[in-house]
């Protein structure tokens, strides 16, 4: 296992609030991935002892699939794998989740994938997966009383967070690179008064909120001291998947790599399905991808390193822009341990893919969901993904979010008067 250094310890609440009993559900601490230590349940992101990241640490009960069948059609069906409490469903939340997986043959002939299925997470409250890992993140800031509710963001998980703080009745503030996409920012302002542009990248701005964590008292910044109980929401689109398919695991699955937590929790929830009993043990590769613009994940596969040398981020797809992803390196292990790869795309490939998806199976993504089929249609191109298994690619956003991408490659096929004989003349079929 490749090793990770924080910069900077978690800060400790000089009165941290008692813990409700079940608070969180069969969660029992936190571990660190690196060296395994474990600490008490709190607003905690790294380890004391080797500064590593800090993952939750359960005793699941056993678990029969009727029982999850018979949840809501929400991620609150899988309360029992996650850091939550039982009462979940009496708090008000987005309910995100349980999101269609759409068989894609169209997609599938045109790309000569034999069984092909997208997962098609923008039919999500706010349009995007990132509904599912703030769900999990205000209940954790809810159960530490918090007063603010906060992230920095590419924008999806800004439009998230402020809906659900809206909806919860908290604080919320966020903040964001000022070049962001002003669909984006829109779809965050919407729904805060406090959303914050900041001149720089999100590696920028992700380290003004890793200052403000550790300066103000009572803010939870999702992705920075709730971190551990955030990333355990993108679990869920595992579990989906799984149960969606008929309890089984797909063969390959190819997912998109910002930070890189989605894929390595995604992976995690196959595991603990075999675990549980809840699916058949068998082989599966994970397959991450990147644009070309902002790849270190990519690049450092591609070379055979075990380290991400961080960039800085040039690419349409700013969803995905993290030049020094967090866990990165752990990405690198999963793809290598399971035979599949990391692979990018050039924007314009980025762009031919969103069309390419919405004119064969009528759904229109970002460009983080454009960069994920593109690199699909990479992988099979250069005979890395075996066209014959039963593969998932992930779609995590809504294309009405990033419309500046494609507004100069689709439009009307002709203007004409309206008449017959104009129609006829302009021969459009």
């Amino acid at each position: 296992m490749s090793t990770v250094v924080a910069e900077q310890a978690t800060p400790t609440p000089t009165n941290p609030p008692a813990l409700r009993e079940g608070a969180f559900g069969n969660a029992t601490g936190l571990a660190c991935r690196e060296c395994g230590h474990q600490i008490a349940l709190g607003p905690h992101y790294a380890c004391p002892e080797c500064f590593g990241p800090l993952e939750i640490a359960y005793d699941f009960p056993a678990i029969t699939r009727e029982q999850i069948e018979a949840g809501p059609a929400n991620i609150w069906r899988y309360k029992a794998l996650l850091p939550v409490p039982d009462d979940i469903e009496q708090s008000p939340n987005m309910e995100p989740g349980y999101t269609r997986l759409l068989r894609a043959n169209n997609l599938g002939r045109e790309l000569g994938i034999d069984n092909l299925w997208v997962k098609d997470d923008s039919t999500n409250p706010t349009n995007s997966f990132k509904d599912r890992v703030v769900a999990c993140a205000l209940s954790a800031a809810t159960e530490f009383h918090s007063k603010v509710f906060a992230c920095p963001s590419t924008g999806n998980l800004a439009n998230a967070v402020a809906a659900a703080g809206a909806r919860a009745g908290i604080k919320t503030v966020v903040f964001i690179p000022s070049n962001l996409e002003q669909a984006k920012q829109v779809n965050s302002a919407v729904y805060t008064d406090s959303l914050v542009a900041v001149n720089g990248n999100y590696d920028d701005v992700n380290r003004l909120a890793s200052e403000i964590a550790g300066e103000e008292d009572g803010w939870a910044f999702v992705n920075v001291n709730v971190r551990p109980y955030y990333a355990e929401g993108s679990k869920t689109l595992g579990y989906e998947i799984a149960e969606q398919l008929g309890w089984r695991l797909p063969d390959q699955i190819v997912i998109p790599v910002a930070s890189g937590s989605q894929l390595t929790k995604v992976h995690k929830a196959f595991q603990e399905l075999i675990k549980l009993g809840l699916v058949e043990d068998k082989p599966y590769k994970v397959y991450g991808a990147q644009a070309t613009g902002c790849s270190p994940v990519s690049a450092a596969f591609r070379d055979g390193h075990d380290v991400i040398r961080p960039v800085k981020p040039d690419t349409i797809a700013k969803s995905l822009a993290i030049g020094n992803p967090a866990d990165g390196i752990y990405v690198l292990d999963i793809c290598r341990e399971t035979g599949g790869a990391v692979a990018d795309i050039s924007d314009d490939e980025v762009r031919d893919a969103i069309v390419l998806l919405a004119r064969t199976e009528g759904i229109f993504t970002e460009t983080a969901g454009g960069t994920t089929v593109g690199v699909l249609k990479k992988l099979v191109e250069t005979g890395q993904l075996d066209t014959s298994l039963e593969t998932v690619v992930i779609n995590t956003g809504h294309g009405l979010k990033t419309l500046d991408a494609i507004s100069d490659r689709v439009g009307a096929v002709a203007t004409i008067s309206p008449s017959y004989d104009a129609f006829v003349a302009a021969n459009i079929v």
